[in-house]
């Protein structure tokens, strides 16, 4: 059975990436809608032209109303305004919804957490299997090394991201945080200036790099006297998260509301 699937932000960087990975995917995936904000220059256009695949006679269009009925899937990396107010008229529509996007404040969480309530939603700080295998990888590290460690996160983006720390880089210190009974809220410390004083164990650190075209680097290292262990993730190329998304849209189709997220997807959440 096809699983027809739409992306908002379609002509944006990662919008392309998703539109070719579809294209590359087979089976029984199928690009049927791509969406992009009123007004956008590239309304109209091709939309496997715009990721470099060649015309696949899907066309940008202006609003998701245009093609709600189109689709069984929405993929959604845009920004949280946009992807709140598309997930609400796919809870409407029964469409089920990727969600890449990050920043979330708590409020907006319960509001997918709400729609989650009638619709299938699977939402994950990243889409990599790798960086998935990394949280495991991390839990592990956290209750093997407990509290005779320093940690601390460090992750670097290109310069157009917006919200910071990432997502990812936030979702690894809730790993950590929840390994070893902390509330990472009140122990995370963002960054560092003066004179701070000496470091209390039980803190977890986040430090931030903006800059150039990466695509997206994390580390986590947890440092005792005489030896440190890092855990690191580099992503070469936006293809790794966009191929998991896809992943995620097949897995979500015709499952049950709830809200979901890559771990389940890969089936890694039954090893804990």
């Amino acid at each position: 059975m096809t699983t027809r699937i739409g992306i908002t932000g379609a002509a944006g960087r990662m919008g392309r990436t998703l539109v070719e990975a579809i294209a590359l995917s087979g089976g029984e995936l199928k690009l049927v809608a791509a969406v992009e904000q009123p007004g956008s220059s590239f309304l109209g256009a091709d939309s496997g032209e715009l990721s470099g695949q060649g015309r696949n006679g899907v066309p940008v269009v202006g609003s998701l109303a245009e093609v709600i009925g189109q689709i069984d899937v929405l993929i959604d990396f845009t920004v949280p305004v946009a992807t709140l107010a598309n997930v609400a008229e796919c809870a409407q529509h029964n469409v089920a919804v990727v969600i890449g996007t990050t920043g979330f404040t708590q409020e907006q969480m319960k509001d997918i957490e709400r729609a989650a309530g009638s619709v299938a939603i699977c939402k994950s700080s990243n889409f990599s299997t790798g960086v998935n295998l990394c949280f495991q990888l991390l839990d592990m590290a956290a209750r093997v090394l407990g509290d005779e460690v320093d940690i601390e996160v460090y992750e670097a983006h290109h310069r157009h991201k917006i919200d910071a720390p990432s997502g990812t880089a936030l979702s690894m210190g809730q790993v950590v945080a929840r390994a070893l009974g902390r509330d990472l809220d009140k122990v995370a410390v963002y960054g560092r200036e003066g004179q701070t004083g000496a470091r209390s164990r039980e803190t977890i650190g986040f430090a931030t790099v903006r800059a150039g075209d990466i695509v997206g680097d994390h580390t986590v290292t947890f440092a005792a006297d005489g030896e440190r262990v890092e855990i690191t993730h580099k992503a070469s190329s936006r293809m790794s998260f966009a191929r998991g998304a896809v992943r995620a849209a097949g897995w979500l189709a015709g499952r049950q509301a709830g809200l979901y997220d890559m771990q389940d997807v890969l089936g890694l959440n039954k090893l804990g």
